[in-house]
């Protein structure tokens, strides 16, 4: 019978044909190694798993930093291979950062702890670096890259 509710609203417990361990959903900031980030049941429940975790954000970042700092094509001849080697680069950079964005839709405390010091680091890292590598008295056109979302 459809009453235009959904199932189980009207007082009695929905059907189930798989039986999962309920995880609850945080949307808030909170702290702790109990978190799930990017897929269901992972990192766990152990420290260790929580702290790779933690790890693999941190390094995540580093890596969407490097790609909006790099010039990975320098002098790509013809014109419609560079635009598609372009496109494919600005896409990398942004499933990437999709990807941190979703860890961090996690709430957890230290995930944001470590995109933040991820990006910080890259930054420093490689925006740096392409600093050094400009002309001395050739000023930025600004003081942050453009960002593209």
């Amino acid at each position: 019978m459809d009453d235009g509710h959904m199932p189980g609203m009207n007082g009695t417990a929905a059907a189930t044909p798989h039986h999962h361990k309920m995880m609850m959903t945080h949307m808030t900031f909170f702290w702790g190694t109990q978190a799930e980030i990017l897929f269901s049941g992972w990192p766990g429940t152990r420290a260790g798993m929580y702290a790779l975790a933690l790890v693999l954000v941190f390094v995540l970042c580093v890596l969407v930093e490097w790609l909006s700092h790099c010039r990975l094509l320098h002098r790509v001849k013809p014109r419609v291979a560079a635009g598609v080697l372009r496109s494919l680069l600005h896409a990398l950079r942004m499933g990437l950062a999709y990807l941190a964005m979703l860890a961090l839709m996690s709430f957890n405390g230290g995930v944001f702890l470590a995109a933040v010091a991820g990006h910080a680091v890259g930054f420093l890292a490689f925006a740096t670096a392409e600093e050094a590598h400009r002309p001395h008295g050739e000023k930025a056109t600004a003081d942050l890259p453009l960002m593209s979302c």
